[in-house]
């Protein structure tokens, strides 16, 4: 199944997050990275993971850091731009070419 979220999207978080307060803006991110072959998306500041790094040249720095993780498509929704709300995502054909619009104000995403 086709994705419709894409590098650089606006995207909201639906569900899930450990039980944090539901504030909207909290779980806004843009998207960093899209894997469609597992229908996964890289959110910034989202799902943060820990990862014990070990240093790999002298003089580097190991230590634990934090950094995104990946998360199923279906659980974010992408926030059009024009209206600021979270949308689905529809299409529209004008010659010839295919352009992604939201479906509650009609603005081109």
């Amino acid at each position: 199944m086709a994705m419709n979220i894409k590098k650089g999207d606006m995207v909201v978080r639906l569900s899930g997050d450990g039980g944090k307060d539901r504030d909207l803006t909290t779980h806004q991110g843009k998207v960093i990275a899209t894997l469609p072959k597992e229908n996964k998306v890289v959110v910034e500041g989202m799902n943060m993971v820990t990862c014990h790094v070990k240093p790999r040249r002298q003089g580097e720095e190991g230590g634990i850091m934090k950094r995104e993780a990946a998360i199923y498509a279906c659980k974010v929704q992408v926030v059009c731009p024009k209206c600021g709300k979270p949308t689905r995502v529809g299409h529209k054909v004008e010659g010839g070419k295919k352009t992604r619009v939201c479906k509650k104000c009609g603005a081109e995403l």
